[in-house]
């Protein structure tokens, strides 16, 4: 057959390890075969972040303002163990930190739902989308370690020395102490991301924070939130036939154990990172996990949720075999491939893209899987792949398709 052309790249980030491997792997048996492939690459393997002093996750990113749409491959951020691996100039940052920073972006993550994968709870008949506001809170926050009595201070001075203060404790033991922050132009982001992702997607949203106990940090998300809302969603909201939702936290995540799912679930930051894993785990896997970084400014990023699968690597390095589950890479290329299409109107590129992922989960609703979903399927019999031979068993049932 004749290759999909593309008219605007989109900008590929590679990443480390496993997912490097795979993601070889789907360009070269899932991708090229049948589309033109038009990327502006960068390498953010940890290597290349190195020899560079991280200046590509930033020109990657400015990369991604310029064309709206990248995919990107999951990346190591460095702990001490990885410092001494890697022989690293230094300890540097998340690269989707970095991203999310200079995008502004909000992530969202939703379940891949297949048949023969289960969810945990019952009632789950649809995917959750969490939505999490990715700056601030405590992960970036100042403490310390209290050693001897005293006291804290929370203290602000303005430019003009005008100086604010309220007593954090009065400690007469020893203790630990926390300050955090976040800005309002971030909320703004995060509300509005929340509120176009929806209008896209045609879905509820639910946002749930603590503002009877924090009365003004969270009482600030809610009431940026609800005046967003009122004044730029209600009226689009409406029309769309889909509504927003703010409850107490705690409601909102019994409500959510009760729920059938189809909506999307805002978080703020610490709440959508512990909550992501659960409803990705209450699904069946983290290899089963879209990830997309919206902006308000109108830029995607696309990413598998997971990691590196760093033993899994170890093993390739080997030569042993691996059987590692590629699904979320596939469906971040097909993300991507799919929004670069809608934004050029190149309906080809769109439509390959919604097949990829329809034989990606018939393969698997066939019997062929990698171990991980073997392990949690309902289906009898599972026939377990390794990961190469599951790529190619996809490829197989997308020629049928094609």
């Amino acid at each position: 057959m004749k290759k999909i052309q593309m008219n605007t790249p989109l900008v590929e980030m590679d990443g480390d390890e496993m997912t490097r491997i795979l993601w070889k792997m789907i360009k070269e048996e899932l991708l090229m075969p049948y589309i033109d492939l038009n990327t502006e690459y960068y390498d953010l393997g940890l290597t290349h972040r190195n020899e560079t002093d991280d200046q590509v996750t930033i020109d990657a990113a400015e990369a991604t303002k310029k064309y709206g749409v990248a995919v990107k491959c999951a990346t190591i951020t460095p702990n001490h163990a990885r410092m001494e691996e890697y022989k690293l100039k230094k300890m540097y940052k998340s690269p989707n930190g970095t991203i999310r920073a200079i995008l502004d972006g909000t992530v969202f993550r939703a379940p891949i739902v297949v048949k023969g994968i289960e969810p945990c709870v019952k009632n789950w008949k649809k995917p959750i989308t969490l939505a999490r506001h990715a700056y601030g809170d405590i992960y970036k926050n100042t403490e310390f370690y209290i050693d001897k009595p005293g006291k804290v201070e929370l203290v602000y001075t303005s430019e003009d020395g005008e100086e604010k203060r309220a007593l954090v404790q009065d400690f007469k033991s020893p203790g630990v102490a926390m300050g955090m922050h976040n800005m309002e132009a971030s909320i703004e982001s995060f509300a509005r991301s929340c509120f176009n992702y929806a209008l896209d997607t045609k879905q509820d949203v639910w946002f749930g924070a603590k503002d009877t106990i924090s009365k003004t940090y969270d009482a600030k998300f809610k009431e940026v939130f609800q005046t967003i809302f009122e004044n730029e969603f209600k009226e689009k909201f409406q029309e769309a036939g889909i509504t927003y939702f703010y409850s107490l936290i705690d409601d909102i995540v019994a409500r959510v154990m009760k729920a059938e799912g189809g909506f999307i679930w805002a978080c703020k930051n610490y709440d959508g990172d512990v909550m992501s894993d659960m409803v990705s785990s209450a699904f069946g896997s983290l290899a089963m996990m879209t990830s997309v970084l919206v902006s308000p400014h109108g830029y995607y990023e696309y990413e598998a949720a997971h990691g590196t699968v760093q033993r899994h690597y170890y093993r390739h390095m080997e030569g042993r075999e691996t059987s590692t589950n590629s699904v979320a890479t596939i469906f971040a290329w097909t993300g991507a491939l799919r929004k670069r299409g809608e934004l050029d109107g190149n309906q080809e590129l769109a439509s390959f893209a919604d097949k990829l992922e329809t034989a990606t989960l018939s393969t698997i609703e066939n019997g062929k899987m990698t171990k991980d979903l073997a392990l949690i399927t309902s289906l009898k019999n599972p026939k377990v792949l390794n990961s190469r031979n599951f790529i190619l068993a996809i490829k197989a049932t997308l020629e049928k398709m094609l």
